[in-house]
Formats: C-alpha cells, structure tokens, sequence
C-alpha cells in the first residue's frame, strides 16, 4: 500500500485575502472567475452556465465525484453526455471518435490539483485524455476548484502536485486500477486568450486533492 505523506499547508483551505488574490490575477490573465462558498453553491452554478442539450465531457475528478457535480451531467438527460457514450464504444475500432469527442466538447468539466495566486493553473495526468479539452479543444471549461488548492506560485504548485495529489491518486488508482498512477503530462494555464470561454468557480471549501 502506497504511504501517504501528510502535507497540512496542501490540505487547509486558503484564507479569505489569498482566495481574493488567486481571483484577481486570474481574472487579470483572462479567466472569468466565481468565489463561492460551496459545492452546493457550485452545482447551482454548473447548472446555470451549461446550457440544456449542449454536449459535455467530464474529466476525471474527484471533485466532481464527491461534490456530485459529475452524477449531475452523467447521469441525467439534460445534457449529451460524452462520458457514458464513449464507455460504450468499442476502443479497438473507434478511438479516434473517442478522441474526438472527449477533445472538442461544448463544455469540459473538471478541477485542477494546483491554482497559484499569481494567476496560473495547472493540471496533471496519467494517460493526458482530459488535456487537449482543457487546453482549448472545448469551446467552454469549466473548473471547480477547492480552496485547499491555491498555493504562492508555480514552485509551489509543482511540489503540491508531487508530494502531495500524486500519493493520493496513486492510492485511488491501486485501489480501483491495479497499478500506480504517474504524472506523465502536466499542462499549465497562464493566460486565457479567449475571454469569456473558460471560468473558475473558486470555492470557500475544501473538496477533492
């Protein structure tokens, strides 16, 4: 069983004045940005901002797990839901079309393990399908983020992302997969070129690693 290195300063939610900093920067450097109190008060949201009927993919997250969030889109008719039709096709014959449709959605939902008050994002993964979406195949992205995920700066981030998701993921995987996870593609958002296309509900609460 994999050790799991506590790490407090990577669990405590941020304080009111740091979350004010990460949104203004990042609203600085384009993103639209949400400060809101919960994951109750995120799912409200989510909801408000996709529209029905638009096509949506969910990256792999455990805070769209525990918050819900994922149960919502995933389960219910009112979107086209991209995750639960490409569980039903057939990886050897149609995984360009899998590709595709998980790259160029209408909306990709997800988190990220790391948001640095200097205003960047970063995300990690072990196989990278979620990335060419949040990197700007999806017309819309959608973060919701736990307060206990901002941190100083892009150091900062990286030893976060380290030291302290990749254990915990590494557990999830061993647990559900069999095998470890790794940090084989790293994306890092500094700027949103595009106003208006991809937000950031940056909550008051801790959820998710």
């Amino acid at each position: 069983m994999t050790t799991i290195v506590e790490h407090p300063p990577f669990q405590a939610p941020a304080p009111a004045a740091v979350l004010q900093r990460a949104a203004a920067a990042l609203t600085e450097h384009g993103f639209t940005v949400e400060v809101l109190d919960d994951v109750a008060a995120a799912r409200i949201r989510v909801a408000d901002l996709i529209p029905p009927g638009a096509s949506v993919f969910t990256g792999a997250s455990e805070t769209l797990r525990l918050s819900g969030i994922e149960a919502d889109v995933n389960a219910g008719r009112r979107y086209h839901a991209i995750k639960p039709r490409i569980q039903t096709m057939d990886r050897a014959h149609e995984m360009d079309d899998i590709r595709r449709l998980m790259s160029t959605p209408d909306f990709i939902l997800g988190s990220v393990h790391a948001v640095t008050e200097t205003g960047s994002l970063l995300i990690a993964s072990g196989s990278g399908s979620q990335l060419p979406g949040f990197a700007g195949g999806a017309a819309h992205a959608i973060w919701i983020v736990g307060a206990q995920k901002v941190v100083p700066d892009l150091p900062a981030a990286l030893s976060r992302i380290e030291q302290y998701c990749l254990p915990l993921e590494t557990e999830r995987a061993m647990r559900v997969y069999g095998y470890p996870s790794a940090i084989s593609r790293l994306l890092i958002l500094n700027r949103e070129p595009y106003p208006g296309c991809n937000t950031v509900l940056l909550l008051r609460q801790a959820i998710g690693f």
